[in-house]
């Protein structure tokens, strides 16, 4: 996936300033796809000379005129293109899995909080506590705007299920910082490796 099918999606049901879609892209697709507010702006330039959008001079009082974005239908068909296409699996960039695997280089004495690897579990420690809050970012999501998720209709399905995607993904990575901090917190059974 590009930017540019992220952008695209969003503008399917609404038309959107470019302040009004980088703010929107930040409280929906930023939890899965980052985007600056200058490479979003970028892009809707990119999209707008490949007629993917075409842009709505609105006329404000006292204020610059606001343009407004909207999908095209060539816009469209080269969204639904790429919606048919496969995809590929996206690698996992994760620096705490490269940190836990260097981590055999850290000497690990008897007392935990007088050992170098301290740092190590103090950094596992700081990664729990944001993917709890980002964990308690999408319940508070899910609760809010897809209280039935049953009785949705199909469009807004596909919403609560990214929710839902985040929500198990974070759910795992936490219980996962409890498996490395359990092996930390029992290092007896890591030393010497």
């Amino acid at each position: 996936m590009a930017l540019n099918h992220a952008i695209l999606a969003l503008l399917i049901d609404n038309a959107y300033s470019g302040y009004d879609l980088a703010k929107d892209f930040d409280q929906s697709v930023n939890f899965f796809w980052k985007a600056t507010h200058q490479q979003i702006y970028r892009e809707l330039s990119k999209l707008e000379d490949q007629k993917f959008v075409e842009v709505e001079i609105v006329e404000q009082d006292g204020r610059p005129d606001k343009k407004l974005y909207h999908i095209t239908e060539a816009g469209k068909a080269f969204l639904t293109e790429w919606l048919l296409e496969p995809c590929d699996m996206m690698p996992i960039k994760e620096d705490l899995l490269v940190k836990l695997w260097a981590a055999k280089l850290v000497p690990i004495s008897d007392s935990i909080e007088q050992s170098p690897i301290a740092k190590i579990i103090e950094e596992f420690q700081r990664h729990q506590a944001l993917h709890q809050q980002r964990l308690a970012t999408y319940h508070q999501i899910a609760t809010e705007f897809y209280p039935a998720p049953k009785q949705l209709p199909i469009a807004q399905k596909y919403f609560f299920f990214q929710a839902e995607d985040g929500i198990r993904y974070e759910e795992d990575y936490v219980a996962w910082c409890d498996e490395v901090l359990e092996l930390f917190a029992n290092h007896a059974d890591v030393k010497g490796i």
